[in-house]
Order: C-alpha cells, then sequence, then structure tokens
C-alpha cells in the first residue's frame, strides 16, 4: 500500500515575505503573547491541534488565561486510551471551553481493517503508516480546512527531528500557518507551570507514559529511555513518526 499523503509544493513568494514579517511580529514574544498574537491576527480561524499531553494542556489553560477566542480540538482516532477521553471530558468542564472532536471517515477504517487486520500497524511500517493517514491525517486535514493556523505543543527537545522547528512556520500541506509557541520550553518549564497552575493532566503520565497516542502503539518508557521510546516502540528511531507537521513547505516526519 503506498503513501498517499499530500505532498507539498513550495511555498509562492508572497507566503515566503508574509511569514517574515510574522516572525519579526513574534520575535522575543513570551508564550502568552504569542497566543494573543495569534488571536489578534487570525482570530477564530486559528485552532489548537490537543494530543492532550501536558504541552496541550498547558496551552488549553493558557488560551483560556488569555485567548479564548481561539479554537482547540482533537483527533479521535477511534483507539485511545479510557483515560484520554476522561480528560477531554474533564478538560472541557473546567475550562469552558469547547473541545471539537474529528473523527475518521468510517467507511475508510472499515476498508483498511477488513485488508489488513485489526493490527495492520505491527505488520510493516507501510500498513502502519496507512493507519496513522487514515485515522489521523485525515481527519487533520478536515479540522484545518477552515483554518488560516494552527496551534502546536512541539518542543525542540522532545525529539532530535524537531530541531528544525520555528515558532511559525508554513505548512505547505494544509497551506496554513503553524505556531509553536511552546518550541524553548524545557520538560521541566511545562511540569512546573503545571503545578502552579493547576492544569489537569493525563492519568497515564503518573505510569510512565510522556508521550501518548494510541493505545494500541504507545506504552510505558523504563526509565533511562528517551521520552518518545514508548511510542511506536517496534520501529527503528528514523521510522517513527506519522507525518502530521511540516517545516516551510518540506514534508517532514514527526511523531505526534
Amino acid at each position: 500500500m503506498t503513501d498517499t499523503t499530500h505532498q507539498p509544493t513550495p511555498p509562492p513568494i508572497e507566503i515566503i515575505e508574509q511569514l517574515t514579517a510574522y516572525r519579526a511580529q513574534i520575535d522575543g514574544l513570551s508564550t502568552g503573547d504569542t497566543l494573543r498574537w495569534a488571536a489578534r491576527t487570525f482570530g477564530k480561524n486559528a485552532a489548537l491541534a490537543t494530543s492532550l499531553g501536558a504541552e496541550d494542556q498547558v496551552l488549553t489553560d493558557l488560551i483560556a488565561r488569555v485567548a479564548p477566542q481561539l479554537g482547540v480540538f482533537t483527533l479521535d482516532t477511534g483507539r485511545l486510551f479510557p483515560e484520554s477521553y476522561d480528560l477531554i471530558a474533564e478538560t472541557t468542564k473546567l475550562y469552558g471551553l469547547p473541545i471539537d472532536i474529528y473523527f475518521p471517515e468510517a467507511s475508510a477504517v472499515e476498508t483498511l481493517v477488513r485488508e489488513h487486520g485489526v493490527n495492520l500497524f505491527r505488520d510493516s511500517v507501510e500498513l502502519r503508516k496507512a493507519c496513522c493517514r487514515i485515522r489521523k491525517l485525515e481527519p487533520l486535514a478536515r479540522a484545518l480546512s477552515t483554518k488560516a493556523a494552527w496551534i502546536t505543543g512541539l518542543r525542540h527537545e522532545q525529539s532530535p527531528t524537531r530541531t528544525d522547528f520555528e515558532v511559525i512556520e508554513f505548512d505547505a500541506v494544509h497551506g496554513i500557518y503553524k505556531i509553536n509557541p511552546l518550541l524553548a520550553w524545557s520538560e521541566s518549564d511545562v511540569w512546573d507551570y503545571v503545578s502552579k497552575h493547576g492544569v489537569p493532566t493525563h492519568a497515564l503520565h503518573t505510569q510512565n507514559y510522556p508521550s501518548i497516542g494510541c493505545a494500541c502503539c504507545t506504552r510505558a518508557v523504563e526509565p533511562g529511555e528517551d521520552v518518545r521510546a514508548g511510542r511506536w516502540w517496534w520501529e527503528t528511531p528514523d521510522q517513527k513518526e506519522c507525518g502530521l507537521h511540516v517545516v516551510d513547505g518540506k514534508l517532514v516526519r514527526r511523531s505526534d
């Protein structure tokens, strides 16, 4: 099965010029001020894509505090942990912010499972990426189709593949801007904020799950392991990505 994920084309010169201007406007801003800038610049046409990790919970808290006009959405792949649904309910109730939930197309999932089995992702990297494409990339594309910008909780520290990110980029796959307000935060910065502000976090974080995705593709990490080691642990590090993210027009593998 061939991966048919949208292939980006280089952004036109006017996009590059606008991106340069945006970067100048947010240079040196705090995370909160970056979110305020996003709200002023894009309004309801910008939204946080939350995977319910600690970083995204921090951003949800900040949005509720300083930029509530920004949207929040998540992807329900159909294979999430029960604790993920509990956190969605708790977060919605606490902040009063609606979290829009996008599901994969049922017919596409049915066909995939019928042809390759319920646990196809263990059979090959190609099939695992096909599963990610149907359960994550297509719903993400629908979620972003009406947006001008999306906000993520990506941090430089999370993975060697994330060192090229900047606070604002152009996502050529979806044709919108991508904002990464926590890029320079350390893991301790995240958890200090959680503690200080009483931010609700995923119950599995206390059970050595630093990165949480689908239940079938996520495990606890052992002491000394990399924080991403629990995601797609049967694959080599250079394969462990689902293709959600793009850096300035280049489709690169990222491990959300």
